[in-house]
């Protein structure tokens, strides 16, 4: 069944995502070419006071140096905002987990370690609840039509089915899919919608749109293919839109919002 209709009555969700390295933030195209784009906490205090409905941090060279998160630049970011954090990389077991959530995040993100151990879903579920299990899925486009989830950002191919991994992981405890398309990823050239339908139909969990987005059309559009949030770096950290001014335009485009009176009148982001 296709979802793709802009009305609803659930509140959709606008997500910066800062991924991380060494402490910094920083921004590449296909999970190459790095570019610093300042600090975790400066940012993550500009976006919540632009309207972001929550944040999500990778730190994107945790699980290719095999290591856990750097929880400094957690801990500081946490007590200077006031929305949802979700963290990921490097969360390979329980212990992780709690020493993420102890240092302010709301939420982890799981990657690589849930591919080479499945378990770790489930475990992590059972311990917090399925709320704070989020499955961070990185795919690639097969030549057949499909997309097989790669790891270590990017740098490894599993083999595994990216749509029939994510119901196994919504069945071991996954409460949330951050579904990212590699090819798209820091293009601007719009999300992989067909990625997107067939994440939506296949499980019940919230999917999180990621990779891909220049225009607030192409938000627009993941989230007529069935996403109930929508993530963005490129084109926030360039300065090209602010969080408000593209919660503005979803909103006009008919998809429930959270919008403050103040952005209401303005139309813009402060």
């Amino acid at each position: 069944m296709t979802r793709e209709v802009a009305n609803t009555h659930l509140a959709r969700r606008v997500i910066p995502c800062l991924d991380v390295a060494k402490g910094r933030v920083v921004k590449g195209v296909r999970f190459e070419n790095l570019i610093d784009q300042g600090d975790p906490a400066e940012s993550a205090e500009r976006y919540a006071a632009q309207g972001a409905d929550e944040l999500v941090f990778l730190d994107v060279t945790a699980a290719p140096e095999r290591r856990a998160t750097d929880l400094a630049w957690v801990r500081r970011t946490a007590e200077r905002v006031f929305i949802p954090l979700t963290v990921g990389g490097g969360v390979r077991s329980v212990e992780d987990a709690r020493a993420l959530l102890l240092a302010g995040a709301d939420k982890c993100g799981v990657n690589t370690a849930a591919v080479e151990r499945p378990e770790l879903l489930t475990e992590i579920s059972e311990r917090f609840g399925s709320q704070c299990a989020v499955l961070s899925v990185d795919a690639r486009r097969l030549a057949d039509g499909g997309w097989e989830v790669v790891t270590q950002g990017g740098r490894r191919a599993t083999g595994r089915d990216a749509i029939e991994w994510i119901c196994e992981a919504v069945e071991r405890g996954a409460g949330e899919v951050l579904l990212t398309s590699i090819d798209s990823d820091g293009t601007r050239d719009g999300y992989d919608l067909p990625l997107l339908r067939a994440a939506s139909a296949a499980v019940s969990v919230p999917i999180i749109a990621s990779g891909g987005a220049g225009a607030p059309e192409h938000l627009s559009a993941a989230l007529g293919a069935g996403a109930a949030a929508v993530l963005a770096a490129s084109i926030f950290h360039s300065g090209a839109w602010t969080v408000g001014a593209i919660k503005t335009e979803l909103s006009r485009a008919g998809f429930a919002i959270r919008l403050e009176e103040r952005r209401l009148e303005d139309g813009v982001a402060a």
